[in-house]
């Protein structure tokens, strides 16, 4: 039997294991995670789903066309015929060398068509004085020395003419301009040519049409600082005073000027029966235009400077009842003419301006020749050039005279209502 001691120490370690048992057993476990497995898709839409329209399957972008590589333009045929071409292209004339550049052109393309001079075509080397003097002896000079050219077409003025015609000569270039009329520029030698006709021819055209119209006392009011109007105000005078009129004022401005109202009081003063004003197109539209606000209301009477659309659009209303000398009309119709015209029209959608017609019939002039001659040298060229005979052209048949000038009639216009029309031809 045990004893009380033994009895005691057995339940008090029952008693301290039940405890730690229990204390260890009661104690909060932590909680487990539970995964919840994601919504699964409705196998209903959505209202808002139902009514939505399904986009159509895309269609893939077809891979891009690659352009085709540009091609090289075609080498120059070596045999083709160089011909330089020099005008102003920018500057304050460039109307004049435009539509000069554009009728040089259109011979250019028609020269080809039939199949170019000598089996081979024509080259045209073009280059812009800018409407500067100073600049046109390193043009001429560049188109000799580095372009090789047989044969020059150019300058268009007088003033730059007479820089281009003196290199030309001395190096035996053969050179024809299609507008410049100062009777000096073929006096530079036997290789310079010209298309139009000159100074003297035009200012007694002039002249003749003045007394046509009963003028009586003139006046005359031209740029000093030019040889264009130099020349033509004295050739006009002796014409005019030749028959029996009498030039009763005579004044001058300087190119660039803006206000002619002194010269045209003065000119005012003494009455005249017309004022003969031998200048470019912008000067003579302003001088014109100031002349009609001082009460002016006489006709004047001008020169082949004039022929420029930017006559009309400066001078306005106010050129109207006035007249000048030219070279072409294309309402002076021939079956040449007629045809120049459609071409012209076709090609540049305008009718053709004078200048275009002169550098038209100075491109073909040079074809003939070298036709004729039957070869590119400068020497055979200028021969063949000074030999020309009823050449049949768009500004008329032409002849070159001892002076490598052109025989061939003039023409004047009249403008009225912002047009240049047709009057009368003057033959020679």
């Amino acid at each position: 039997m045990p004893t009380l001691r033994a009895v005691k120490w057995t339940s008090l370690l029952a008693f301290s294991l039940v405890a730690a048992f229990g204390i260890a057993g009661c104690q909060r476990k932590p909680p487990v995670e539970t995964q919840v497995p994601p919504a699964q898709p409705s196998a209903e839409p959505t209202t808002a789903e139902a009514m939505a329209t399904p986009e159509p399957p895309k269609t893939p972008s077809p891979p891009e066309t690659p352009e085709p590589p540009k091609l090289p333009d075609p080498p120059e045929d070596p045999l083709a015929t160089r011909i330089g071409f020099l005008a102003p292209i920018s500057g304050f004339q460039a109307s004049f060398g435009i539509d000069a550049l554009n009728g040089a052109r259109l011979a250019v393309d028609e020269i080809d068509l039939q199949g170019g001079v000598l089996g081979h075509p024509i080259n045209l080397i073009v280059k812009d004085t800018e409407s500067q003097t100073e600049k046109t002896g390193a043009v001429v000079s560049e188109l000799i020395d580095t372009d090789k050219v047989a044969a020059l077409i150019g300058e268009i003025t007088t003033d730059r003419t007479l820089v281009a015609a003196p290199i030309a000569q001395e190096r035996e270039i053969p050179l024809i301009t299609p507008g410049a009329t100062n009777d000096k520029i073929t006096a530079a030698g036997n290789f310079v040519f010209r298309a139009c006709y000159t100074d003297a021819f035009q200012a007694a055209v002039m002249a003749k049409f003045a007394r046509s119209l009963d003028v009586e006392n003139a006046a005359i009011l031209f740029d000093a600082s030019n040889p264009y109007g130099n020349d033509l105000k004295d050739a006009f005078k002796a014409e005019f005073l030749k028959q029996g009129g009498a030039v009763v004022a005579e004044e001058s401005y300087r190119a660039g000027d803006a206000d002619f109202s002194a010269q045209l009081n003065a000119i005012k003063l003494k009455n005249p029966d017309s004022i003969f004003l031998p200048s470019y197109y912008a000067e003579a539209a302003l001088i014109i235009k100031q002349a009609r606000q001082l009460g002016i209301d006489v006709p004047f009477l001008g020169t082949d400077g004039w022929d420029s659309n930017e006559f009309l659009k400066i001078g306005g209303t106010a050129v109207n009842n006035c007249y000048f000398a030219c070279h072409f009309s294309s309402e002076h119709l021939s079956d040449k003419v007629s045809a120049f015209n459609d071409a012209y029209l076709a090609k540049f959608q305008s009718p053709p301006p004078p200048l275009a017609a002169l550098a038209y019939d100075a491109v073909w002039l040079i074809a003939d020749a070298l036709q004729r001659a039957g070869s590119a040298q400068p020497a055979a060229l200028r021969d063949a050039l000074a030999g020309t005979k009823d050449f049949s052209g768009v500004t008329g048949i032409i002849t070159m005279d001892e002076a490598r000038n052109p025989k061939k009639p003039g023409i004047i216009i009249r403008v009225q209502d912002g047009k240049f029309t047709y009057l009368e031809t003057v033959e020679p």
